[in-house]
């Protein structure tokens, strides 16, 4: 092999070390060179982790020659270094032994990317040590353009979503003036204006589940009482028809409370919010339970809201679940069981 001139000390001696290493391992050279997979080996002891070998199929992903990538670090590819995330998990998985969690984007040499994910694997010596890291690539460019294209539609809906909510405030403000009192206006426009923000939350998650604990907290930052909140439990991923139903009982549980509830005196009534995993013969289910105290004294209403509808009977329907809502004369308690999702304490 001809050493070109002008090239870095790294690059010549990652060169040189290639009759080496073909000698070493050679049926499983001959194998990586006949695949059609993306495949590269760097050399462990160096520092850096030269690339002492690369295949065809690699040099035909990223348009380089062979010269040309021989005695480069690893990750010379990767948008000039400006992916740390990305570098950081390589450095963990040449630790480790293993693939990356998240998709990794190269440069090509004639310009544009491509999306690939790798496996890295040690390659040890008679006496177990480390002397080569096997990586190979699987070229996802096509799945992650599209991903792109989906993500770019999602967050079309999502902000046609939020504006549609904002007509809707608009239009039911100038409707209902005059037609209702301030409190019923207030009352409509507060729960609207809590779904735009689970909605935001859904968008940011391409609306696939959001945290129990991220919904409470905030619904009691919009309303600004979380100071006087108490709230326990580990987090518990909730599916978007879950998220929103969860959303609507936390505002009307907490409006209660403000207006009539613990929280309607200026000082010494609280709400404690806890949730636990509980095993049932049909699956785990969520409990979870809504407790306030040192308010004014509580009787069950003679009648039932809005609130107390939604709660009841629209919240246990959505969550195929069970709703309790209890009038102690200490403090409203509401205890709500759903089954937990796939992958909850697990």
């Amino acid at each position: 092999m001809t050493i070109q001139p002008g090239k870095s000390g790294e690059q010549r001696d990652g060169e040189s070390d290639v009759a080496g290493f073909r000698d070493s391992l050679g049926p499983f050279v001959v194998a990586a060179e006949t695949t059609r997979m993306p495949m590269v080996f760097c050399n462990a002891r160096a520092p850096n982790r030269p690339i002492v070998f690369v295949n065809q199929a690699f040099l035909d992903l990223t348009g380089y020659d062979e010269q040309e990538v021989l005695g480069q670090k690893f990750d010379f590819l990767i948008q000039n270094g400006t992916d740390p995330e990305a570098l950081a998990e390589i450095q963990t998985a040449f630790e480790g032994g293993r693939g990356l969690d998240t998709p990794v984007r190269f440069n090509r040499k004639v310009g544009g990317t491509v999306w690939v994910s790798i496996f890295i694997s040690p390659v040890r010596d008679d006496a177990g040590v480390v002397v080569q890291h096997f990586a190979s690539f699987v070229d996802i460019t096509k799945r992650e353009q599209e991903h792109q294209r989906l993500r770019s539609l999602l967050d079309e809906l999502n902000h046609r979503t939020q504006n549609t909510l904002a007509t809707v405030l608009a239009i039911a403000g100038q409707t209902l003036r005059g037609m209702a009192d301030e409190q019923t206006i207030d009352a409509f426009e507060g729960r609207i204006l809590t779904l735009s923000k689970t909605h935001g939350l859904l968008g940011a998650k391409n609306w696939d589940e959001i945290g129990l604990r991220n919904i409470l907290d905030q619904t009691l930052e919009t309303l600004g009482i979380r100071e006087r909140f108490s709230v326990e439990g580990d987090e518990v991923p909730l599916r978007s028809k879950e998220a929103l139903s969860m959303t609507l009982a936390f505002h009307e549980l907490a409006s209660n409370a403000v207006a009539h509830g613990a929280l309607s005196t200026p000082s010494g009534g609280t709400v404690d919010v806890s949730w636990w995993l509980e095993e049932a013969p049909t699956g785990d289910r969520v409990r979870l339970r809504w407790r306030e105290s040192g308010g004014p004294p509580v009787s069950s209403p003679s009648s039932r809201g809005f609130g107390r509808r939604l709660i009841e009977g629209g919240l246990a329907q959505d969550l195929n679940g069970d709703v309790r809502l209890i009038f102690e004369p200490t403090g409203v308690v509401c205890e709500i069981v759903m089954p937990a999702s796939e992958g909850i304490g697990g």
